[in-house]
Order: structure tokens, then C-alpha cells, then sequence
């Protein structure tokens, strides 16, 4: 019976973070709007890997760019298969303006408990009108990197 109602849990989770992870653009301010402490967000599409979805999203706030890579189950487990365990994950996320600084980048073991993971750690201020190319792959030993990027456009 548990078997049951973790499978359907993690289908319904599966099934929602599709929705949400699939590509976005945020919206632009009205002109001649002065509020810039709004938070815009734009992702990546998914990308799937060994039983993994991983995207990319790029939170701007101003001239703030900080970019956030995700990790979850890329659905429930096959009928009558071994159910994933948690596990570390290398991780690399990075990110630069496009001919221009580099935000930096950030590689390290991550702990994957089976849930959405998030990793951060890779951002800055970024002048107005500048694009933000960043990048965010997920390996484990006998796969290699397969990483997702986004584009976005610092708004002025």
C-alpha cells in the first residue's frame, strides 16, 4: 500500500514540475514602470538523464541576475522495478554575459534525496540590456554531463 501512494505522489510531482518547467518568459514591465524590485523568472526546457529531469532558471530582480539549476525524478519508477536511491550527484553550474564577465561557476557534490533539488550559488549585477548565458549539468559516475542553458536579457 505504501508502494502505491509514493508511486502516485511522485507521479503527481513529476507531472506538476513538468508543468512549471516547461519553457518560460517573464513578462516586461509596463513602460515607464519604476518598480525594479520585481522578480522575473525564465527557464530552460527540461532535460531528461538516467531517471532525472533537470532545468535551469535565471531569477532577475533589476540588474540582479542569479541562476538556479533544479533536479528531480523524471517520473515515478516502472511497475515491479527497483525504486531510485538517494544519492550525490556532481553538479556545475555556471554562468557569463555574453562577450563580457563571467558570473562564475560553482562544481560540487549535491545530495539528491529523490525531491526537486535546487542548486545556487551563481549570479551578480549585470548592466541593462546585457544577455546572461547560463548552464547547469548533473553527473554520477558511468553517465556523462548532458546540460541544460538558458538566454535571457537584462531588462532596462
Amino acid at each position: 500500500m505504501r508502494t502505491n501512494r509514493l508511486a502516485l505522489t511522485l507521479a503527481g510531482a513529476a507531472g506538476a514540475v513538468a508543468m512549471l518547467a516547461a519553457p518560460t518568459q517573464a513578462s516586461a514591465a509596463p513602460a515607464g514602470a519604476t518598480n525594479r524590485t520585481t522578480t522575473t523568472e525564465t527557464c530552460s526546457s527540461t532535460r531528461l538523464q538516467s531517471g532525472l529531469m533537470t532545468w535551469l532558471c535565471a531569477e532577475v530582480t533589476g540588474s540582479d541576475v542569479q541562476l538556479v539549476g533544479w533536479i528531480n525524478l523524471a517520473g515515478p519508477p516502472s511497475p515491479g522495478g527497483p525504486y531510485p536511491q538517494p544519492r550525490n550527484l556532481w553538479t556545475a553550474l555556471s554562468g557569463q554575459v555574453v562577450g563580457g564577465a563571467s558570473l562564475g561557476s560553482d562544481s560540487k557534490w549535491t545530495w539528491f534525496d529523490l525531491g526537486m533539488t535546487d542548486v545556487r550559488g551563481v549570479g551578480g549585477t549585470v548592466a541593462c540590456g546585457s544577455t546572461v548565458r547560463g548552464s547547469f549539468g548533473v553527473t554520477d559516475p558511468g553517465w556523462g554531463p548532458n546540460p541544460v542553458t538558458v538566454d535571457v536579457v537584462v531588462p532596462c
